[in-house]
């Protein structure tokens, strides 16, 4: 086995020992040297998955075994990490946009206290350990693991600031909402026992390549790959599980950049990415998947584009682009799908730290009606936001352009429908993100009165160093995967993913598209966008909406009103059924039962006492009473 592959333990393990001295000497650090320790260990991992994507890319691949985790009869899980083509490629996209995030973090978090400081970073270590756990497992119990790892760093980022009630509930809703979708996954994973005996990547994809007729499209394939997409629903915040997500704002902005970019949310892609094989051969699972991609990629831009808080346009956005790349998955489009991955985590941390950047200057404000005119303050932050949203909304040649017209001409391919709904999709998010661009950044200042007559001011290096790196990537990102029309033999992401997904293209049905239809679809989509673009440019840089929403925008601006239905129909529900548990079956019946026994107890033995009264007379009239009782119950019974 190669020698630089056996490190990889080292990946996770750094990010790990960041977490316990941070964590354990949170009070005695100080804020330079828990910066400097929490932002070195990631920047070690990225070195090291840099160095294990070289020996990757020459061919070389393996399992490495460190130990025995779970061995009960037949069934071995060996607590193990497999090195490939898709975990290499997770590997540089969690460690180098998550090293960029912690260097953003030491100057966005400066004014924490120093023992919280080190918490937050303590926390971001442990999301980051979690997360490469789940990519580097080689079986579905150790990406279980980081599966649960990523859902408790969650919990602890999102309601980092305790002491606000809202924004532990915030924390909380993730929790639980996660959990419905982790208790599918779990399902699967003794499923997959049950059915194969084993959990292990390579022993179960064998077995069902060898047995693919039989399987395919049987109900233990259909019912394994549909509680997984329960799971990935949860994870990937899909139709219905989504609404923790846009919540999760509540957590300091280099966090929601950590989430929504480069951890956590892309866990369901990744799942389903690594199981290609099993869905596959599942062709009902995967209907169901693009359809819930698209309908939560449309329904969530809805939304989007009459939000007025800064980081909640982008949330919703990262639910929508999830909904493209389940889209993708759905049919067929693996490469597809880990391609956007990757473009969305250049150009979504780029945004939500931009957006942590415009917070900053304007002294923790995030409506977008109080700003505009931010341009002139903000030339950093301005021109790398805007090259974030020129990329999300898919012009050529930014990184957007190319994962986003893959997904879409497979679409297109599998069913036209699945296309135009998908177009519309990609035009509402280039008019979303414009209307939120113009009046973030151009139009007059209005933002004034809340500063109290002082004037926006630039982020220091800290954070504009890493909004240029991103900025870059999210411009020349995509130039990995130009398809075949535009030129030849230079989408070299799909030649290197070609392993991971070799088996299932044995078992696909492949539709292939014409040079023609490919340019008209590229050319629809393109020029829907751009018309959008200066639409809202030159709709909200002018007149941009400071006033309430009313009519349908008020549907919208209010989610739909989703979360006020789960609310009814479910949160309420349960706590009048906890309360009348705790009301009436707690305290009237369990309570009463208990306490009662206890007071007859207590009452007989009071009442018992009194027959050791001390006095030998009545002794003996007691043992007389016994003897005449004795006697009457023998002539009894004798009758």
């Amino acid at each position: 086995m190669n020698n630089v592959l056996q490190l990889v333990w080292l990946i996770p393990l750094l990010p790990l020992i960041g977490f316990l001295i941070n964590g354990l000497l949170r009070k005695q650090l100080s804020k330079s040297l828990t910066s400097i320790l929490g932002s070195g260990v990631i920047l070690g991992s990225f070195v090291v998955s840099l160095l294990i994507f070289f020996q990757v890319k020459q061919g070389h691949t393996a399992v490495v075994n460190l130990f025995d985790f779970i061995s009960v009869g037949k069934l071995s899980i060996p607590f193990s990490f497999q090195v490939d083509q898709l975990s290499s490629i997770f590997l540089l996209i969690i460690t180098g946009v998550g090293f960029l995030i912690h260097v953003y973090s030491a100057a966005y978090m400066h004014e924490e206290e120093g023992q919280h400081y080190a918490r937050y970073f303590a926390y971001l270590n442990l999301f980051v350990f979690s997360m490469l756990l789940l990519v580097l497992g080689s079986n579905y119990v150790i990406m279980f693991i980081g599966w649960e790892g990523v859902g408790l760093c969650s919990y602890l980022l999102i309601g980092y600031w305790f002491k606000n009630i809202d924004y532990t509930n915030a924390a909380k809703k993730a929790f639980v909402m996660n959990r419905i979708g982790d208790l599918g996954f779990l399902l699967a994973i003794f499923w997959i026992i049950g059915k194969f005996g084993t959990v292990s990547y390579g022993n179960l994809f064998e077995q069902v390549a060898a047995n693919a007729k039989t399987l395919e499209g049987s109900a233990a394939i259909v019912g394994i790959t549909l509680l997984l997409f329960i799971g990935a629903t949860g994870k990937s915040a899909q139709i219905p599980l989504y609404t923790w997500l846009p919540d999760a704002m509540a957590g300091p902005t280099p966090v929601s950049a950590l989430i929504h970019a480069a951890t956590m949310v892309t866990a369901g892609i990744y799942m389903i990415a690594r199981s290609n094989i099993l869905y596959t051969l599942a062709p009902f699972t995967n209907t169901i998947v693009a359809i819930i991609g698209l309908a939560t990629a449309l329904f969530a831009a809805t939304i989007a584009i009459k939000q007025n808080d800064i980081k909640k346009v982008l949330a919703y956005s990262t639910v929508s682009q999830l909904g493209y790349m389940f889209l993708g998955l759905g049919v067929g489009a693996y490469t597809g799908a880990v391609f956007h991955v990757m473009t969305h985590a250049f150009f979504k941390a780029l945004l939500f730290l931009g957006a942590g950047s415009v917070i900053h200057a304007m002294h923790h404000e995030q409506d977008i009606r109080r700003m505009g005119g931010l341009k002139k303050y903000l030339p950093i932050t301005h021109l790398t936001f805007l090259l974030g949203c020129i990329a999300i909304a898919g012009i050529p040649p930014f990184s957007g352009f190319f994962s986003k017209d893959e997904i879409l001409a497979a679409a297109y391919a599998a069913n036209p429908v699945y296309w135009v709904i998908g177009v519309i999709t990609a035009g509402m998010t280039a008019f979303y993100m414009f209307r939120l661009y113009a009046t973030t950044f151009l139009g007059q200042f209005r933002g004034a009165e809340h500063l109290h007559g002082h004037h926006p001011h630039e982020s220091p290096a800290a954070m504009t160093i890493p909004l240029i790196v991103l900025a870059i990537l999210s411009v020349i990102g995509g130039w990995v995967g130009i398809p075949e029309v535009l030129m030849k033999d230079a989408h070299s992401l799909e030649h290197f993913l070609d392993p991971i997904f070799a088996a299932s293209s044995k078992f696909a049905h492949p539709h292939h598209l014409s040079h023609s239809t490919e340019y008209g679809l590229m050319g629809a989509s393109v020029l829907l966008a751009v018309i959008l673009i200066f639409f809202a440019i030159g709709r909200y840089s002018k007149r941009p909406e400071l006033g309430e929403p009313t009519g349908f925008g008020k549907v919208l601006a209010n989610k739909w009103y989703v979360d006020e239905l789960y609310n009814a129909i479910i949160v309420k529900p349960l706590n009048w059924i906890g309360k009348f548990l705790n009301n009436f079956v707690e305290r009237d019946v369990i309570d009463w039962t208990v306490n009662g026994v206890g007071k007859v107890i207590s009452y007989s033995s009071r009442q018992v006492r009194l027959l050791q009264s001390g006095q030998v007379g009545s002794y003996v009239l007691l043992m007389v009473l016994g003897i005449l009782a004795f006697f009457v119950i023998q002539f009894f019974v004798k009758k």
